[in-house]
């Protein structure tokens, strides 16, 4: 049984990009699990850690070597590796070659189907200690690092300059080179509380000596609580609750090692701007946790947190409060300067930004996302003015001061400045909502002209940029259209929308006047449609396969589309839908590979089966009429799967293909009539069941 230790690899740095922290820690444990499997090295766990300062990983009970394992190759067969007379052939003497070896000293393996030479060979395994430098050095080589840097008179790269490298097997060190660095057991505390050097003596006391030692919290988790908890503990300081989001919490996490909580106030004068206007600065601008009450109204105060602990935490209170009153103020000053101008003002400047170089400019996107919001607020039976308004005025906040300086406040403002411009709520609260959903899993428009305008706003953009030819590729997507794209499918589908992606494909399309083929290009957004609408389904906990069956039939209507799958995926839960299904695809077969048209009408059957087979169809095709008109799918395939005995009798009994033309051109159109009435929903025969 081999023996195993544990392991921990600490890389130190200059402070690391703080958004970019957490997933570089991610990504070197992940690589370093991988090395170790590829290298075939047993451990019991590993965890990564992440600081401002230093990346970590600690791999607890690392075995010490490889196992040692047998290798065999298997060469020519023996009647290929000898000749008559039993001289080697030139086949035989390669692959001993190849092996080290030489022909007399190979092994003969024996199966059922033959006898080969063999060439088996006891491999040691190599020392843990040998394989980890290439194992880390490989892992830090593929981090997902944008930009690297040099530093110094190094030729070594990283995303900032390294100082220091801890390797520790056990309590010994590994001694290698990695990024310019000799390995040691010496890493580094807090850059003011602790400066010197720290003698880590293994693993196990890591965390523990750089907390007491270093005034360094090394775990990522841990800090983030920390940083949690006291902010809820100050906001309770002044009877508020501390507002929180994820991003920021993580960002602020990855800018402190030793998380000191510091409350600050500003003038309450500032509450009269709106509320998204003052977190948004606190949040970007300060990094900031805003504070608000139990009604959710905001408080005049805010949380920060210092990376020391300070003999006069009074005076970083106060450099935070000096700090805040000059943006505050800004923001003040926005407000007030652009309610001098009202949106409808600002349309013809919209002339003068370029959206995309071959797309025109905003007021070239406003004039056609205009259209297109006219022709679906008829669609939807919703108020076309209103549509028309909120498109014409939708791209009028980019114009403004508040937007210059805070892009994320892009239709929040406009939403404020329409109410005071005394434009329809509705309106106001549409050019809020075209940007929605905002990221996966967000609320889509609550409201009819928000879901026009949104709808709008992203199909102008994906159809306009696809025209351009500029189409997302691997991971590069700058326009964000997987985005806008899943977006549009969950407002139409979450909203109950009746409506047909493929026209409105073809109508933006027809407004671009630059060269392209339009047909072709429907065809691709059409397909990156269908595609993005593949992976939301199966979000939703449908099987490739429904999809599948549902896509083979081309419904170009997203709800439609959804209610279909919805019926298939019932359907298969139903005792007859294996049979069904393997019958379907068995008339499928059978019709693509007949010499002989099926009949224009069927008649003629001689067999009590297949009599009964056709007015068993011929009463389900009545049954179904009603039940699709109303498109309720999962009733017409309920009634469907009553054909299972007839449909299994059939082919039990009665041969499709028989010498009989005009017989076999009935039976066919049997068959054909069959599929077609399970195909005006779904081609159950792509099941796999």
């Amino acid at each position: 049984m081999s023996q195993s230790k544990d392991l921990l690899f600490e890389l130190g740095c200059e402070e690391l990009p703080p958004k970019s922290l957490l997933k570089l820690s991610n990504a070197l444990l992940n690589h370093i699990e991988i090395g170790l499997k590829e290298s075939e090295l047993d451990y019991l766990s590993a965890n990564a850690y992440a600081t401002p300062r230093r990346l970590a990983v600690i791999i607890k009970g690392l075995s010490t070597t490889q196992s040692d394992k047998l290798v065999e190759k298997r060469g020519p067969a023996i009647k290929a590796a000898f000749a008559d007379d039993g001289t080697p052939s030139r086949a035989a003497v390669g692959f001993a070659t190849g092996c080290g070896t030489t022909v007399d000293k190979l092994d003969r393996l024996k199966t059922d189907k033959g006898e080969w030479l063999a060439f088996k060979q006891e491999v040691k395994g190599k020392s843990t200690e040998q394989l980890m430098p290439d194992i880390i050095r490989k892992s830090i080589h593929l981090l997902p690092i944008a930009k690297r840097m040099r530093w110094g008179s190094y030729n070594t790269e990283f995303v900032r300059p390294v100082h220091w490298c801890v390797l520790l097997f056990g309590c010994d060190v590994i001694e290698t080179e990695i990024l310019g660095l000799k390995t040691s057991n010496q890493s580094q505390g807090h850059r003011f509380h602790s400066p010197q050097q720290i003698t880590v003596e293994s693993s196990d006391g890591y965390l523990d000596t750089l907390n007491q030692q270093g005034k360094v919290i090394a775990d990522f988790s841990d800090r983030q609580s920390i940083i949690q908890d006291s902010a809820n503990a100050a906001a309770k300081t002044v009877n508020g609750v501390a507002y929180i989001e994820d991003d920021l919490l993580e960002e602020i996490t990855a800018l402190n090692e030793w998380p000191v909580p510091v409350l600050g106030n500003f003038d309450t004068r500032f509450l009269d701007l709106p509320i998204e206007v003052l977190i948004t600065t606190m949040q970007i601008n300060q990094k900031y946790f805003p504070i608000k009450d139990t009604k959710g109204n905001l408080l005049p105060h805010f949380i920060t947190f210092s990376n020391i602990e300070s003999s006069r935490p009074q005076s970083i209170q106060e450099g935070n409060e000096r700090v805040i009153m000059p943006r505050l103020a800004d923001a003040e000053f926005f407000w007030h300067q652009d309610r001098k101008q009202s949106l409808e003002d600002r349309v013809s400047s919209l002339e003068t930004i370029v959206f995309q170089k071959t797309l025109g400019t905003l007021s070239d996107k406003t004039k056609r996302v205009e259209k297109l919001a006219e022709y679906l607020a008829k669609q939807l039976n919703t108020d076309v003015a209103l549509a028309k308004r909120a498109a014409y005025l939708a791209k009028t906040d980019l114009m403004t001061d508040m937007v210059g300086e805070f892009a994320s406040l892009q239709g929040i403002m406009g939403r404020y400045y329409a109410l005071a411009d005394n434009e329809p709520k509705e309106v106001a609260v549409a050019i809020e909502e075209q940007y929605f959903p905002k990221q996966s899993g967000s609320p889509t428009p609550s409201s009819s002209t928000g879901q026009v305008l949104s709808l709008a706003e992203k199909i102008d953009t994906l159809c306009g940029i696809f025209s351009a030819g500029l189409i997302p590729t691997g991971d590069k997507d700058p326009y964000a259209l997987r985005r806008a794209t899943l977006g549009s499918l969950r407002i139409i589908i979450e909203k109950k929308l009746d409506l047909d992606i493929v026209v409105l494909i073809n109508l933006s399309l027809s407004q671009f006047n630059h060269k392209f083929d339009q047909e072709k290009t429907q065809q691709l957004v059409a397909d990156f449609v269908f595609e993005r609408l593949k992976g939301y389904s199966q979000d939703q906990g449908y099987k490739a396969d429904e999809f599948d069956a549902v896509s083979q039939v081309k419904p170009t209507r997203p709800l439609d589309f959804m209610q279909r799958l919805q019926a298939v995926k019932t359907f298969r839960q139903l005792p007859e839908a294996e049979s069904l299904a393997a019958a379907n695809k068995r008339i499928i077969n059978i019709l693509k590979k007949s010499n002989t048209k099926p009949a224009d009408s069927i008649t003629g059957l001689i067999e009590a089966e297949e009599k009964n087979l056709q007015i068993a169809a011929n009463n389900s095709a009545k049954d179904i009429q009603p039940l699709l008109e109303q498109k309720n799918y999962q009733a017409t395939l309920t009634r469907l799967a009553q054909l299972q005995n007839d449909v299994d009798a059939f082919f039990d009994n009665v041969m499709v293909n028989t010498d009989d033309l005009t017989l076999r051109a009935s039976r066919l159109a049997l068959l054909s009539m069959l599929s077609e009435q399970f195909l005006k929903i779904a081609d159950i025969s792509k099941l796999q069941v």
